[in-house]
């Protein structure tokens, strides 16, 4: 018989709070997929393999961290994150890079994420850089409209940025160029914001809805969240560095100020209340920067309250 005053080392979650590991996209049965996109469309190749390209196994790491346990009641969704329903979560792990074809990495990204969808499952996509959403709501193709609400402190209208086209800086005018994408809201916008003035035009004359972090400040999340049209199918992407770096120091380009934790409680929540959000993604974690792993364990968080405004939402009843 085993002793009792010992127990085996304690396992690293490989998963995302350990839910069913699923690699057969033919076969894929779930409510909700987890998903790693580690690699987007670099600018040098100093950036293929960058340190956010790990930042998905990062935030795996500390799941733990952000819900103690699926038993567990959590005061900021309101009870147990599935709510003691039968909802199927599972993690499908990282798109593959190709190292010989870095410029592949879109495509077969987009192609997961399709396969995600046509079995009806919610992405909920673990990054990467903020490339990452290009191929992602390319994938939504005939699933629109989309209303594109993004956490960020840049303004990623860029047309082409050192050759490339489709990178981190140029994700939402590529979003805008989508047919199936119709509004666009932009919370948390501030200092220099890496736009020019003609990127900010460019945003203003497509009808962007730039909030910059000094209105939401002095308005507030809910009142920011009520000009947003009710029944709408929202993605949500969260750039860490839109997020106030107490709380997410992890990021390549931190700036003072940023959306905080309570007001991204109250945009998850009010998201998943008045309309459906279809997708969601959190990306820019440079691992390497943490700090006890704080942003690790934020973007935990955002994760689990997706699910449990969504579970309790009535999405998957």
């Amino acid at each position: 018989m085993p002793d009792t005053l010992i127990a085996p080392p304690k396992r690293e979650f490989q998963s995302f709070h350990d839910f069913p590991i699923v690699t057969d996209l033919n076969a894929l049965e779930a409510d909700i997929a987890i998903l790693g996109i580690p690699y987007g469309d670099p600018y040098s190749m100093a950036e293929v393999s960058n340190d956010q390209s790990t930042a998905p196994t990062h935030i795996r790491r500390y799941c733990e961290r952000a819900l103690r346990g699926l038993d567990r009641y959590d005061f900021d969704i309101g009870g147990t994150m599935l709510d003691g329903r039968d909802i199927k979560v599972v993690d499908c792990g990282d798109v593959i890079g190709e190292a010989k074809d870095i410029s592949g990495n879109h495509g077969r990204s987009e192609e997961v994420v399709r396969k995600i969808l046509d079995a009806g499952a919610m992405p909920i996509i673990l990054g990467g850089d903020h490339a990452i959403p290009i191929p992602v709501l390319r994938a939504f193709e005939g699933r629109g409209p989309i209303t594109l609400i993004q956490i960020d402190a840049h303004v990623d209208w860029r047309d082409r940025f050192h050759g490339v086209d489709f990178g981190l800086s140029s994700v939402i005018r590529r979003a805008a160029e989508l047919q199936h994408v119709g509004e666009i809201w932009q919370i948390g916008l501030r200092a220099a914001g890496s736009g020019r003035p003609e990127e900010v035009q460019a945003a203003r004359d497509y009808g962007a809805h730039l909030v910059p972090d000094i209105e939401l400040q002095e308005v507030g999340m809910k009142a920011i969240l009520d000009r947003i049209p009710d029944g709408g199918n929202f993605y949500l992407t969260i750039d860490a560095d839109g997020v106030d770096p107490t709380i997410m120091p992890a990021v390549a380009g931190p700036a003072p100020g940023g959306v905080n934790y309570a007001q991204m409680r109250t945009l998850i929540n009010g998201l998943a209340r008045k309309g459906r959000v279809v997708g969601m993604d959190i990306v820019e974690i440079t691992p390497k920067k943490d700090v006890n792993g704080i942003t690790a364990i934020t973007a935990g968080r955002f994760v689990c309250m997706m699910i449990g405004a969504a579970v309790r939402a009535g999405y998957f009843d």
